[in-house]
């Protein structure tokens, strides 16, 4: 199954049905690049609520504020950092694993533009070690082509 929203726009239902179902693999492209813009901004109060409402039904519940964003130090006090795409897409990851129930979630592939900037992670997600063994093929060896 291939799960290709333009956006965030999917329930995590979906998601988590195809997890436990025991038997659906699905490829699924995770579109940071509307995360980033619209949802998980670098401050947390200028995020669009509506893409803010669509996040928490792409991964389930409200648990993305707290993997998205770290408490640091400021001048004044504490502050909120958003974490890093990479950091993000792993927290993603581990829950499709411990979540939705996949047993097998190779570490994505960032799908970037020209700019080098990322536009969604192409993550597999399957109940089958075979199949995972061949999808991170292909992922480390376009990432070698790639360069990263």
């Amino acid at each position: 199954m291939t799960l290709d929203p333009y956006n965030i726009n999917l329930k995590w239902e979906v998601i988590e049905a195809a997890g436990k179902s025991g038997s659906i693999e699905i490829f699924l492209n995770f579109m940071v690049m509307d995360i980033n813009r619209n949802a998980m901004r670098k401050r947390m109060e200028t995020s669009l609520q509506s893409k803010v409402d669509q996040l928490t039904k792409l991964v389930g519940d409200e648990t993305w504020k707290d993997a998205g964003y770290c408490e640091v130090d400021a001048l004044f006090g504490k502050d909120y950092q958003k974490v890093s795409n990479d950091e993000f897409a792993e927290w993603f990851r581990r829950r499709l694993i411990n979540k939705a129930g996949f047993k097998f979630v190779p570490k994505p592939m960032p799908m970037k533009t020209k700019n080098n900037a990322i536009i969604y992670y192409l993550f597999f997600a399957s109940q089958k070690p075979t199949a995972s063994k061949i999808v991170t093929h292909i992922f480390n060896k376009y990432r070698k082509a790639q360069g990263f």
